[in-house]
């Protein structure tokens, strides 16, 4: 998992860097700079609205006494989404506003739960109950 990780990292950096240097041929660096800066400040902002919504709706699972699984999901694609936008470059933050959107978002939440469903199964993630 660690050195798939490690290679979409290098593979993505390095496509940052070709799409910054295509960009900034084609129109200029002052374009791509404020791209970069934009896409940051509403990215923040779409960020923001969606933490505060699904906060609220964990307070209200909890309220009724539910446990906000999807809100916690949903708060994991967000924290993602949020930490992409904050990554300089396009791709990752085309990335980040499909998490932070909910109808983009769910495909990523059946991933998350795909992927922690197989880790509790192989048994590199424990829950220990207090009784």
């Amino acid at each position: 998992m660690f050195r798939i990780l490690f290679f979409l990292i290098i593979v993505i950096s390095a496509v940052e860097i070709a799409i910054f240097v295509w960009l900034g041929n084609v129109f200029n660096v002052w374009f791509v700079l404020f791209g970069i800066i934009l896409t940051g400040l509403v990215g923040a902002l779409l960020a923001k609205q969606q933490g505060i919504d699904i906060l609220n709706r964990a307070r209200f699972e909890l309220s009724r006494g539910q446990a906000p699984t999807n809100e916690i999901l949903d708060g994991i694609a967000i924290l993602v989404g949020s930490v992409l936008l904050f990554t300089p470059g396009f791709v990752t933050d085309l990335i980040g506003f499909l998490l932070l959107i909910p109808q983009t978002r769910r495909p990523a939440k059946v991933y998350i739960k795909k992927i922690l469903s197989e880790m509790f199964r192989k048994g590199s993630i424990k829950v220990f109950r207090q009784y």
